[in-house]
């Protein structure tokens, strides 16, 4: 497991852009954090690596958001409201896991036992200081 220390917002925007060059179409990224970590910044910031245009907000009360205006599409979940992983199937996570865009799940912890078994992971834990994070990346 590869672990990044992350200093403040900076640093996540610099890591999100770097990442989204590295992402390829039908790539799962499960972003598994407590409340505050900057789940939602990454994945705004991974968004701008994919050129995607407009304001990207987080799908808490929609569960998933698709945003089809950069290189690759995005879909964006924030699966925190489902209670397993048979809710994330019923409303039909699959297809977008073989849509050729890139999935990126929020609070993918909570859905786990269905993502795909090539799945990158990122653990987000907070750091020593208010700003700092520790990212435990499993790719």
């Amino acid at each position: 497991m590869r672990t990044v220390y992350i200093k403040n917002e900076k640093d996540t925007e610099k890591f999100g852009l770097e990442l989204a060059d590295q992402l390829k179409p039908g790539d799962v990224l499960a972003l598994v954090g407590d409340l505050g970590t900057g789940k939602t910044t990454l994945t705004k910031a991974i968004a701008r690596g994919l050129g995607v245009c407009g304001r990207i907000t987080s799908p808490t009360f929609t569960i998933v958001r698709e945003y089809d205006t950069g290189r690759i599409p995005l879909y964006h979940f924030d699966v925190y409201r489902l209670e397993s992983g048979a809710d994330l199937t019923d409303i039909g996570a699959e297809e977008y896991f073989d849509a050729g865009g890139i999935c990126v799940i929020e609070w993918a912890d909570r859905v786990a036992e269905v993502l795909p078994d090539e799945t990158k992971v990122i653990f987000i834990e907070y750091g020593e200081h208010e700003s700092e994070r520790v990212y435990k990346c499993t790719f």
